[in-house]
């Protein structure tokens, strides 16, 4: 593996604290280096400026003096009229004086006061003859030492011709050629380099405790996260019950991420207990299936196998058992044709919602032909087939809640399918009250709803019973006889097909005080509904 692969899995493998660090003390690296860069430079440019400058007054004095006076003032106190003349103002420099051609006249030294030797301290200068000095025009240039490594500062100026120093008998005598002047830049060097050495300590220092104080800083803003670790963890365990703490203020990140994870685990909470609740509808489901089918299927096998053994020797018997066979088939197949509607209700449902049918929130309807109805004209077939059911009973219609006469009751609905649930709502009252108790369906409007209601005057329904009367295959009636406790599928029917039209179906019933099924749809806009059919105009006659 290269090198910078391993940096890369290196830093993969880092947790988001080191990271974190490690970035922030990179940043100050790179702060503090280019605040020390650009400080240094400028302390440096201004040492020389005034390095520079002191260079052209020193150059000025200089071009003007012949080299034995220049060399006399390094070693006495200079003439009167030169009083002001004097090399520690200047800034002790080396002054050269170079013929025309380039070749060293004289080096003076303003330190060591007489000639250069060989050896001694001075800037290894270039060959500067007239053309190299006029080139340069007067700018200073750098160079280095002709002994160690010590850099100096250099300005070439042509030297002046012949003339009287203003009030004094003293005169130069210049022949042609030039002088350099070259001074040390130890100082500066020193200067800047003593800045750097600062610069370096005290960096180094305020990093380190920066980075001490930085690891604390982050371990305490990323102990939040920590918290979120821990917090899925136990999630994982399996406690889902478990929810984000409160980490920061809402309009802060932390507290933005803490309400998105506690919305995510509440809908993952929600879906683990419909998974689970669908699964043990799934197996009461299949156990109840079970037993309603094997039940009427015995009973065929028993009474084929009666035939088949010869039991039946008489033509009336065996016409009985075909008519026993007859009917457990046609319970079986109605058993069948519930479940098969069952399942497809459930199936779309899914489809749309992701929920069972039984459970899914209203306004999702399934695949229904949905057209503009009036229920009225529901609650009239339903007065005519509980009047073929049992001719003896007291059939009575009348508005919602028992108010008034039969109303209006306009529905966006598949006709059909409330048919059916009118049909299973009629039969379980019938079924389910003794003979000639009298019933009551009423239809009409209550708010935005509308409703159709069937009432009884039978035994009603406990508490727990009404809880539970849309499960699948509960009866109220436990008993296992068919004819008064049924398979328990009507009213899970009713229940699913009332919630695919977006609607919803109550109970509301007091033991010894019968019971009331109202289905609520959303009513239709008056101006959506068709001409009142017959039925429904005579109701409201």
């Amino acid at each position: 593996m290269t090198r910078p692969r391993r940096v890369r899995a290196l830093w993969a493998r880092a947790s988001l604290r080191s990271r974190v660090l490690l970035l922030a003390v990179a940043l100050l690296t790179v702060g503090f280096t280019a605040f020390a860069l650009v400080t240094g430079n400028a302390l440096r440019g201004y040492m020389e400026d005034r390095l520079d400058a002191q260079l052209r007054a020193t150059a000025q004095v200089f071009a003007v003096l012949p080299p034995t006076v220049a060399e006399s003032g390094t070693q006495r106190k200079p003439p009167a009229g030169l009083a002001d003349f004097s090399t520690d103002i200047l800034g002790n420099p080396v002054v050269t004086y170079v013929a025309k051609d380039g070749t060293v006249e004289r080096s003076i030294d303003s330190l060591a006061g007489a000639n250069r030797t060989s050896n001694a301290r001075g800037p290894a200068l270039p060959r500067l003859d007239t053309a190299a000095v006029a080139a340069r025009e007067g700018r200073p240039f750098t160079v280095g030492s002709t002994k160690g490594d010590a850099r100096w500062r250099v300005l070439s100026v042509p030297r002046v011709a012949r003339a009287a120093l203003p009030g004094t008998s003293v005169t130069t005598s210049s022949g042609p050629g030039s002088v350099v002047v070259a001074t040390s830049m130890d100082q500066v060097d020193g200067t800047v380099g003593r800045m750097w050495q600062n610069y370096r300590t005290t960096g180094l220092g305020l990093l380190a405790v920066l980075a001490v104080a930085g690891w604390f800083a982050v371990r305490s803003g990323l102990r939040p996260l920590s918290r979120v670790e821990q917090t899925a963890a136990e999630i994982a365990g399996g406690d889902l019950s478990r929810r984000v703490p409160e980490l920061a203020g809402p309009r802060t990140e932390l507290g933005r991420l803490a309400a998105a994870l506690n919305g995510m685990l509440g809908q993952l909470e929600s879906a683990f207990a419909a998974r689970a609740e669908s699964e043990a509808r799934m197996s009461r489901f299949v156990a109840d299936a079970s037993h309603e089918l094997r039940t009427p299927l015995a009973g065929i096998k028993g009474l084929t196998d009666l035939h088949r053994m010869g039991a039946l020797a008489e033509r009336e018997d065996v016409d009985a058992t075909m008519d026993r066979i007859a009917r457990e088939s046609e319970r079986l197949t109605r058993l069948v044709e519930d479940m098969l509607l069952l399942a497809r209700l459930d199936e779309q449902a899914l489809k749309t919602t992701g929920k069972p049918a039984g459970s899914r929130a209203p306004g999702c309807p399934p695949d229904l032909d949905l057209t503009p109805a009036d229920l009225r004209t529901l609650a009239a077939d339903a007065l005519h087939d509980v009047r073929a059911l049992d001719p003896a009973r007291t059939v009575t219609l009348t508005g919602p809640v028992g108010d008034g006469p039969p109303a209006p009751a306009p529905a966006l609905a598949d006709e059909a399918r409330l048919r059916q649930v009118v049909t299973n709502l009629v039969g379980n009252a019938v079924a389910h009250t003794p003979p000639g108790t009298p019933l009551r369906i009423g239809v009409g409007t209550v708010g935005g709803h509308a409703v159709l209601e069937v009432a009884d005057e039978g035994p009603g329904l406990t508490p727990e019973q009404s809880g539970r009367i849309f499960e699948r295959f509960y009866r109220a009636d436990t008993s296992r006889n068919r004819a008064t406790g049924g398979a328990g599928l009507g009213l899970s029917i009713v229940h699913s097909l009332v919630t695919a039209h977006a609607g919803h179906v109550e109970v509301d019933s007091t033991p010894g005080r019968g019971a009331t099924f109202r289905v609520l749809l959303p009513r239709l806009p008056d101006r959506h509904m068709p001409t009142s059919p017959p039925e429904a105009a005579a109701l409201q006659r």
